[in-house]
């Protein structure tokens, strides 16, 4: 599982590991700041409240934990949610009734991709208590019509992609070393024999490096510098429909007490356009990124975990959550994950189904 590729420095002992582990999961259970009597009285750490009060200083110092003004507790930082994510985090087995819930959501009477991730979207914020978000190509998908590489000098190429509809999108690329116009004519054919008449999410999908096995350079040139920009361009020429569910979970969430933050929040979220851009720029795979790592500064002060789904082994979508960054990390990464991974069985056996009515 990706996280994110930001990882604190394992300068911790064994004994602050262990102080600081117990100090995260009591405030993701508690939402309240952390004091050394709380530690010691509720978890077995073999040593005093003074020990354990100097090493949380020690951990304050080290940028792990904060101290809120009002209270002689402390928090965890960001760096500490992200170590707990990377080191600590436990893989937690999803319970029967929730395995339950997923099921009956995805296999009661659905037919459709959409609305099988609607119910994803729904399920996932059910269990979770979070605001959940899914995302699938839209039905009438564009299609490319042809890709051409422009040079521009020895070591800058435009990236041309035209869509069936008229859509262009161009995007600079720059190249490791000078590349002929030849080589580059013989790539940008080879590219448009290869996607001509795909759908912009299929050719998301497609492996085009095989094309160029006969030539090593070229090959080498192509996967390093034409590759991500082209898969880039592709994400941003995609038409999506976006899916949010449990936008009031955020009401029982101690974070939103103040109804200035859940104003924000919603506000955030309300603004599709940009949470869609943020979810096709992110990475595949299951990803968290906490507070600051966000790069929409509306979203620094919140946690999101997004995870892509298959279907019929091609990428076709995300889903996941948004938060405070005071979250479940390991419960919700293990429902985001099962999801995706039934989100595809759950869409084959609906196919099977129709199949049959036939």
């Amino acid at each position: 599982m990706s996280a994110n590729n930001r990882r604190p420095k394992m300068d911790l002992s064994e004994r602050k590991l262990k102080i600081l582990q117990a100090i995260i999961a009591d405030f993701i259970r508690t939402a309240e700041p952390v004091g050394s009597r709380t530690l010691s009285r509720n978890y077995d750490l073999g040593i005093s409240p003074a020990t354990i009060r100097n090493e949380m200083s020690d951990l304050e110092e080290m940028g792990y934990l904060t101290h809120p003004h009002t209270s002689s507790g402390r928090v965890p930082s960001e760096k500490a949610y992200r170590l707990y994510v990377n080191e600590m985090m436990p893989r937690t087995e999803l319970s029967a009734a929730a395995k339950d819930a997923i099921a009956m959501q995805l296999h009661s009477n659905v037919n459709e991709l959409e609305n099988i991730v609607q119910r994803a979207a729904h399920v996932l914020s059910e269990i979770t208590s979070l605001t959940a978000f899914a995302m699938t190509p839209k039905k009438d998908q564009d299609t490319l019509k042809y890709i051409n590489l422009l040079p521009v000098d020895e070591r800058t190429v435009v990236l041309m992609l035209v869509s069936e509809s008229g859509k262009v999108s161009n995007t600079s690329v720059y190249l490791d070393k000078p590349t002929s116009e030849e080589t580059l004519r013989i790539l940008a054919k080879t590219m448009t024999y290869n996607y001509r008449g795909k759908t912009l999410s299929e050719a998301l999908t497609l492996d085009i490096i095989k094309a160029f096995k006969s030539d090593a350079e070229a090959m080498a040139m192509f996967e390093k510098n034409i590759v991500p920009n082209f898969v880039k361009t592709l994400e941003d020429m995609l038409n999506v429909n976006l899916y949010m569910d449990g936008l009031t979970n955020i009401f029982s969430i101690p974070e939103y007490n103040d109804i200035d933050k859940a104003k924000l929040f919603l506000e955030m979220v309300s603004r599709k356009e940009d949470l869609t851009k943020t979810l096709i720029n992110r990475d595949n795979g299951v990803i968290i990124t906490i507070g600051n790592e966000n790069q929409n500064e509306m979203m620094q002060d919140c946690s999101l975990i997004t995870a892509t789904y298959h279907v019929d082994g091609k990428m076709v979508g995300k889903i996941g959550v948004i938060g405070p960054t005071r979250m479940r990390y390991g419960e919700v990464t293990s429902v985001v994950e099962y999801l995706t991974d039934n989100i595809s069985k759950a869409f084959m056996i609906t196919e099977g189904d129709e199949d049959g009515k036939d």
